[in-house]
């Protein structure tokens, strides 16, 4: 008896060796042909009710996870923030006729909204003379940009400043309108801001502009080069959040013809001896939309960075919001030893994780809504993508120079889901090449699992 069972365990395990080389048959081919080095290709496939990994290839090698890593960093956010957390910009004075200014890093919050803040705090509070205004801006640290972020990316207008200054999402819009043929163009800002062109931009049958700027000479001259045909409008990231929402805050105040002419102090809001006067709210439903279907990174970073504040009950900061995502993958019960993570959108190339991690975030992760908020095909980021697989998949996709990378759930033909994660980083290829073979292995997922 001993020995036929001895026999049917052997057996099993050969059949069950045998299925998982048949299941894994598929994509290893889909690799090979790719043209893309197998080596630079990671994939993770897991079952989510059992946590299984079915499929893998090179699942536990170090790799560039792009705006993928916006599923962890958000998910970690809303837990400590809460579905219902709403950005707010408030406005206090106390009993000697000052003003507190308390800033919440509102990514929503704009330059009219600032305008009726002021202008209710005249009209309904009847404050037309404060003897100082003051500026509470320690929600965050001084620092604007992610670890790792690239020098050359500045003008980018996907990876704007982020600070407790954020008003107008931080861009400034830069006008530039035809003139007569073959003569320069007009250029102009909608709103103040000291910046100088150097307008080299003739009036022309295309519209083809080229903007640059040397901040290590001059971080205030633009030079732009080309030629425009019809009006257009180009928005860049301000350089200088902190002057730029002065200005907006000076503008306030003078459209709610309130008397004031002071400084504004950098001072903590007091905890005693004020009342609140006015206040703005922006809920964080939209920001979760924007940043899993639009890939907001401006959005992704502030959200980051506001639930390392409230993690600590103080000054958000990288090493806060590194705290509060390590004690949420402890609460998961992840290991986080072989990871790392400096930023919150996935912008920086010094974040590293493993498809294998990713796919056990995505099975084990308490963010229940996450498939429901997540684009399928042809929403957002997957638009003009995965048409093939309808309302079968569940996804967000990253991009940086050299990689490419998706991870979320696909339900296969036979009805079972699983949670996946390809990352792809090869040189070589391009771009599309690399977002084919993905859309290719998901096709032997979908098919065969």
């Amino acid at each position: 008896m001993k020995l036929i069972g001895k026999i049917l365990c052997t057996v099993l395990i050969l059949l069950l060796a045998a299925q998982n080389i048949t299941l894994s048959a598929p994509i290893d081919r889909t690799v090979s042909s790719s043209g893309i080095n197998k080596s630079a290709v990671s994939v993770s496939v897991k079952d989510i009710d059992t946590g299984k990994t079915v499929y893998r290839l090179n699942d536990k090698t170090p790799n560039m996870p792009a705006s993928t890593l916006k599923l962890i960093t958000l998910c970690a956010s809303l837990d400590k923030l809460g579905e219902n957390y709403e950005f707010t910009t408030k406005l206090y004075k106390n009993t000697n006729n000052e003003l507190y200014l308390k800033l919440g890093a509102d990514p929503y919050l704009s330059s009219s909204d600032l305008n009726k803040l002021f202008e209710n705090t005249v009209d309904n509070k009847k404050i037309i003379s404060p003897k100082n205004i003051y500026i509470d801006d320690y929600i965050f640290d001084s620092t604007e940009w992610g670890e790792g972020w690239q020098w050359d990316d500045d003008l980018n207008p996907l990876m704007p400043k982020f600070s407790s200054y954020n008003i107008d999402k931080n861009l400034l819009d830069i006008v530039i309108a035809p003139t007569t043929k073959d003569s320069p163009a007009h250029i102009y800002t909608t709103k103040f801001y000291p910046v100088t062109f150097m307008n080299l931009v003739k009036t022309g049958n295309t519209t083809d502009i080229k903007l640059s700027r040397n901040n290590s000479i001059a971080p205030n001259l633009l030079t732009l080069e080309g030629t425009v045909k019809n009006l257009v409008t180009e928005k860049i990231p301000v350089n200088h959040p902190k002057r730029y929402f002065i200005l907006r805050l000076e503008e306030a105040i003078r459209e709610a013809n309130m008397d004031y002419y002071g400084k504004f102090i950098q001072k903590k809001t007091p905890a005693a001896n004020v009342f609140l006067v006015g206040e703005v709210k922006h809920p964080i439903q939209t920001a979760i939309n924007e940043v899993l279907k639009e890939s907001n990174n401006f959005i992704a970073e502030t959200l980051f960075k506001l639930a390392g504040a409230k993690f600590v009950n103080n000054t958000g900061s990288l090493e806060h919001s590194q705290q509060m995502l390590k004690a949420y993958l402890d609460k998961l019960g992840i290991n986080h030893d072989d990871i790392k993570i400096v930023d919150g959108s996935g912008v920086s190339k010094n974040n590293i994780l493993t498809a294998d991690f990713m796919s056990e975030f995505l099975v084990k992760n308490n963010c229940k809504k996450l498939k429901d908020w997540m684009p399928t095909a042809g929403e957002g980021t997957l638009q003009n993508r995965m048409l093939y697989f309808k309302d079968n998949i569940k996804a967000k996709t990253g991009t940086l120079s050299d990689v490419s990378s998706i991870a979320g759930y696909i339900t296969s033909r036979s009805g079972k889901t699983y949670a996946f994660d390809i990352m792809i980083n090869d040189p070589k290829t391009k771009s599309a090449d690399k977002k084919s073979l993905e859309e290719y292995i998901l096709r032997d997922i979908y098919t065969n699992y």
